[in-house]
C-alpha cells in the first residue's frame, strides 16, 4: 500500500468513526429562527463549491464531490478515489432594537466520497446535515393590570435531521450525464417553551414539541457540457428533489404545575398528519475557459409554501397540521474560480482562488409574517497538498459573511469559516516495475 492509500485510508477510517459524533454533534445554528419549520436549512455543499457561494449544479469536475447535482459523480476517472470532509467554526451577532448578542458555535459538517464503478459510471457516498435546530433564549413581560406580576418565559430546543446518501452518475452520451442520489433520513428535535411567574400563586407551564424523523430522500440530476471552441466550455445543469411526507409523528406535551402543591397536569397532543418535505428545481450554468477560469450561476426553487406544518391552536389546546405557515423558497448563488496556471512549478499559481454570493427568500414564517431574508457573501482557496506523486488534494478554506433581516424581527450576522480536506489520491493505479 502506498504512502498516499495510507493516509486517505486513515482519514476515511477517522471520519466513519466520527459518524455517531455527526449524528449527535452540536446542532451548528444558534438561531432562534431554527424554532420555526424544520429548522434552518442546511447548506450541504462541499470545499469548491462553498468558496464559490454555494453553486454547484452546473459544476463538473474529476478533482471534486459534487453533491448538489449527483450526475456530476460521473465525471469520475477510472483511477480516481475522492474523500472530503469538513469542519466549521461561526460567530453569530445578533441584534434587536438596542440590544446586541454574541454566539459561538463549531461543527463537523460532512463526509463524502467519490469514484468510478465501470466505465461511464460513477458512485458518491457520504453524510450531510439536511436542517439544524439550536436555540435558548428567554422573555419578560408584565401581566397586564399588574404592576408587580410578571411571567417569564424561555425558550429553548435542539436537534436536526441528517442524511446519508447513495448516488450514482452516468454518461449517457458525449457531453450528456444523469444521475440519482437516494438517502436515508434521520433525527428528532425537541423545542420547549417554560412559563413562570413571580408570584407563587399562578400554576407554571412547560410545552414540548417534538418529532422523530426516519424516512428517504430522492434527488435526481442532469448535466450537458458544450465545447464552445477550443478553450471554452459550457455545462448546464438541472435537479429535482422529490417531495413527500416524512413521518416523524408531531406530538405536543403540555404540563402544568401548582407551585403550592406540586401537583403536575399532563396532556399530549400528536398532530392528524406527518412532517412532509417540498418538490425543490433547480437549473444552474458553468462556464470553463481554458482550464482556468470558472464562472458558475445556480438557481433554485423548494416548493415549502403547499404544505401544512403543526401547530398549536390556544383556543383548543389541541396540536394541528395548520396552512400557510411556511412559504416557498427562492435561492439565487453566483461564483468565480480562478487558478492562474495548474502546471506551474510556483505554489501560488497553483491555488484555487474562488469568490462568491448568494440570496435566498425564507420558507418560514414569524407569528404570520414572512421570516428572514438571506444574503451571503464568500471568498476562499483551494490550497494543493503535494507529496512525490502528485498535487490533486487540496484543502480548501473559506470564509463566509451572511446577513438576515426581516422588518420588526430580529437581525443576525454570521461569520463563518469552513476548513475541507479534499484527498484526490490515484488508489487504482496500477504500478509498473522494470
Amino acid at each position: 500500500m502506498t504512502a498516499q492509500k495510507s493516509i486517505a485510508t486513515l482519514f476515511m477510517a477517522t471520519a466513519l468513526a466520527m459518524t455517531p459524533h455527526i449524528a449527535g454533534a452540536q446542532s451548528g445554528t444558534n438561531s432562534p429562527y431554527s424554532q420555526y419549520g424544520l429548522g434552518i436549512l442546511s447548506d450541504y455543499s462541499q470545499g469548491q463549491s462553498r468558496g464559490m457561494g454555494g453553486t454547484g449544479i452546473a459544476l463538473r469536475s474529476g478533482d471534486h464531490v459534487n453533491t448538489l447535482n449527483p450526475a456530476s459523480f460521473s465525471s469520475i476517472d477510472s483511477l480516481t478515489m475522492i474523500i472530503d470532509a469538513g469542519i466549521s467554526g461561526q460567530v453569530t451577532n445578533f441584534k434587536e432594537g438596542g440590544r446586541r448578542i454574541n454566539a459561538n458555535n463549531s461543527n463537523f459538517e460532512y463526509f463524502a466520497a467519490s469514484f468510478r464503478l465501470m466505465p461511464g459510471l460513477g458512485v458518491g457516498i457520504g453524510l450531510l446535515p439536511y436542517t439544524n435546530v439550536g436555540y435558548s433564549y428567554y422573555s419578560t413581560a408584565n401581566v397586564p393590570g399588574s404592576s408587580t406580576t410578571t411571567t417569564t418565559g424561555t425558550f429553548s430546543g435542539e436537534g436536526g435531521i441528517h442524511q446519508a446518501y447513495l448516488g450514482l452518475g452516468y454518461n449517457i452520451a458525449k457531453g450528456l450525464s444523469a444521475g440519482v442520489s437516494a438517502a436515508y433520513l434521520w433525527g428528532s428535535y425537541d423545542r420547549t417553551l417554560s412559563i413562570v411567574s413571580n408570584d407563587s400563586y399562578v400554576r407554571t407551564m412547560t410545552r414540548t414539541y417534538s418529532a422523530t424523523v426516519m424516512s428517504y430522500k430522492l434527488d435526481f440530476g442532469l448535466q450537458y457540457t458544450a465545447a464552445l471552441d477550443k478553450k471554452n466550455d459550457l455545462t448546464i445543469g438541472a435537479t429535482y428533489g422529490l417531495g413527500h411526507g416524512i413521518g416523524g409523528d408531531p406530538e405536543m406535551t403540555t404540563t402544568y404545575t401548582d407551585p403550592q402543591t406540586g401537583v403536575t397536569n399532563t396532556s399530549t397532543e400528536k398532530a392528524g398528519e406527518g412532517l412532509k418535505m417540498p418538490h425543490t428545481i433547480g437549473g444552474g450554468l458553468a462556464w470553463h475557459h481554458n482550464n482556468s477560469i470558472i464562472v458558475a450561476a445556480d438557481y433554485t426553487w423548494q416548493k415549502w409554501g403547499s404544505l401544512d406544518f403543526p401547530v398549536a391552536d390556544n383556543s383548543s389546546s389541541t396540536y394541528v397540521m395548520g396552512s400557510n405557515q411556511l412559504k416557498d423558497r427562492h435561492k439565487v448563488s453566483a461564483g468565480l474560480e480562478w487558478t492562474p496556471n495548474h502546471q506551474s512549478r510556483h505554489f501560488l499559481q497553483r491555488i484555487n482562488y474562488r469568490v462568491g454570493a448568494s440570496m435566498n427568500t425564507p420558507y418560514i414564517k414569524v407569528n404570520g409574517q414572512d421570516g428572514p431574508k438571506e444574503y451571503s457573501i464568500t471568498a476562499g482557496f483551494g490550497i494543493p497538498v503535494t507529496n512525490a506523486w502528485n498535487s490533486r488534494s487540496r484543502l480548501n478554506i473559506s470564509g463566509s459573511w451572511g446577513h438576515a433581516s426581516a422588518p420588526g424581527l430580529i437581525t443576525e450576522n454570521v461569520f463563518k469559516i469552513n476548513i475541507g480536506l479534499t484527498f484526490n489520491e490515484n488508489w487504482f493505479m496500477k504500478w509498473k516495475v522494470n
